[in-house]
């Protein structure tokens, strides 16, 4: 699935289905709908190719109002694999965490929790005193090395 596709999947499943259950009426969902295959396109291009400022604002927009919370921001190890979580941590790194877990951090760079531990121990990346991996570093990591075919 490509970023625009996961998007609007994403604001569909989150934002619309419920109104159209709310309101009893799908009427006004398809009309936003429409506003927002728009929208997503503007967005997409934003988020891969844009300038970081205004990249980083969507990303906050978006995340502020498809992963509401008063608890932070912490997805799933496998959302970083889908097409948002890598323009996220390639944009921003994490949001709300200066490090994450081996397997998290894996999931970020495409590899598995094992790779990971490979480039920590090697000095390729390196640790955070938690135990973890400084997000930081991934991200630049990631700015660093285009994506191959096997990572997002």
């Amino acid at each position: 699935m490509d970023l625009a596709g996961q998007l609007l999947r994403l604001l569909d499943n989150r934002l619309l289905d419920p109104l159209e259950i709310l309101l009893e009426d799908d009427r006004p969902a398809d009309a936003i709908r429409t506003l927002l295959r728009h929208r997503v396109a503007g967005w997409a291009e934003t988020l891969e190719h844009g300038d970081d400022t205004a990249a980083v604002h969507v990303i906050a927009r978006l995340i502020g109002t498809l992963y509401p919370g008063d608890d932070g921001f912490h997805p799933p190890a496998d959302w970083w694999r889908t097409p948002l979580g890598q323009i996220v941590v390639r944009r921003v790194g994490h949001p709300y965490a200066a490090s994450v877990s081996l397997s998290t951090a894996g999931a970020m760079l495409g590899i598995s929790r094992q790779g990971v531990h490979d480039l920590v121990r090697r000095g390729r990346l390196p640790r955070h005193p938690d135990g973890g991996v400084p997000v930081a570093a991934i991200r630049d990591r990631l700015r660093t090395i285009p994506p191959t075919e096997e990572s997002p």
